[in-house]
């Protein structure tokens, strides 16, 4: 078979490091050609990545190919990318086109055999939490790929009922395939814990969460619960309070807003943001961490999740969309619209060391059971069922 793969998330000259959408291609492609050496694979880059930089994909069952287009959207109307994009897709005489994401879109005049993963839906399920352009063209380019695939990935459950409920159509074509975790994460890092926290400011033992910072992660919510948590334990404490709340991420729509609210509850010496984190800082700073925080309102996924209990970091999550089914039973899950339940789990898992360590060996035992090689796999059968 001729497959080929949209990588344009990878490397992306426009976007920076590989995160999200880019880290699931780039894996599920690495794993892919560690797997199969009987297919032929068309891997297609954005044209402004480096040749130096898709080496590491060279070998004699794959062919390179450079998207030579993508600056004439600025100047030409939009069919004229379509026909551009349809010309490079088409030439390659492909038995199986896949785009690693919804929103890396297909155009509407490639013919031939598609498959179209879905990591987020968020853009239906908590509209409100979205910008209006963001949700608009999300929920747009969504019901076209929709439609466009002949196969549908989708990285959970969750995203495949979904995907049902708000897309409707041929149910049967959704496959749930999920995300890997890598490996790296079970390992002990080369990077000095004490470096990452200096570098960050980190004086305190201190409560983590890791993600881009806009409304879909509840961030407002975290704040208001982290300073009622303050309280409590200065109450607990005669007036000491030996925590910070590390908030790690690049900043997302509306992230301003989180500086003047945590001004706002008193906590500018108690909240730390680091802004977006090197891959090689990630394990350091899971292991330095007392704990785990994601309240989202909305994961397609949560690998954040996996990291932690593979780094041996407790966990208190949401118990919404797919948290629940990635994590098991190795975490404590709240009702992220409520702050003081989300305030009264801070305080259980900061008095009790115990409970902490009981959450250890379920999350070690549950991150094993996402391997990028199985989703490689997996992801192959669905490739080889267009044969």
């Amino acid at each position: 078979m001729k497959i080929g793969i949209d990588a344009r998330s990878i490397l992306n000259p426009e976007k920076g490091d590989a995160i999200g959408v880019g880290h699931y291609a780039y894996q599920l492609i690495r794993h892919l050609l560690k797997i199969d050496k009987e297919n032929e694979y068309v891997i297609f880059f954005d044209f402004r990545v480096r040749e130096k930089d898709v080496k590491k994909f060279a070998q004699s069952n794959v062919t390179i190919k450079f998207y030579p287009f993508s600056d004439y959207k600025r100047y030409l109307p939009g069919a004229y990318s379509e026909i551009l994009g349809t010309a490079t897709l088409q030439k390659e005489k492909l038995d199986v086109l896949h785009s690693v994401s919804a929103f890396n879109r297909i155009p509407m005049g490639y013919v031939g055999k598609t498959v179209v993963t879905f990591h987020d839906m968020s853009m239906f399920s908590i509209p409100q939490y979205l910008s209006a352009v963001k949700r608009t063209r999300n929920k747009a380019i969504a019901k076209m790929m929709a439609k466009k695939a002949d196969k549908i990935i989708a990285v959970s459950n969750s995203i495949k009922n979904d995907i049902e409920k708000f897309l409707g159509g041929d149910n049967e074509k959704i496959e749930v395939v999920y995300s890997g975790l890598d490996g790296r994460f079970f390992e002990q890092s080369e990077v000095e814990k004490g470096k990452v926290l200096g570098k960050h400011d980190i004086t305190k033992k201190y409560i983590l969460f890791l993600g881009t910072l806009e409304p879909s992660k509840n961030i407002a919510r975290l704040l208001e619960a982290f300073s009622k948590f303050k309280a409590q334990q200065k109450r607990r404490n005669n007036g000491k309070f030996e925590y910070q709340l590390v908030l790690a991420g690049k900043r997302g729509w509306l992230a301003s807003e989180y500086h003047q609210i945590m001004k706002d509850l008193g906590l500018a010496k108690d909240v730390v943001f680091t802004g977006y984190v090197i891959g090689d800082e990630l394990v350091p700073l899971f292991e330095g961490a007392e704990f785990f925080v994601m309240p989202s309102l909305y994961e397609g996924f949560g690998m954040t999740v996996l990291e932690a209990f593979a780094t041996k970091t407790p966990a208190i999550l949401s118990n919404v969309s797919s948290l629940p089914e990635i994590a098991g039973e190795a975490a404590m899950f709240v009702n992220p619209l409520d702050t003081n339940e989300l305030t009264q789990a801070l305080g259980e898992f900061a008095n009790n060391k115990e409970l902490r360590e009981s959450y250890i060996e379920k999350g070690l035992a549950q991150a094993a059971k996402f391997d990028w090689e199985k989703t490689a796999r997996e992801t192959l059968e669905i490739y080889k069922s267009f044969k």
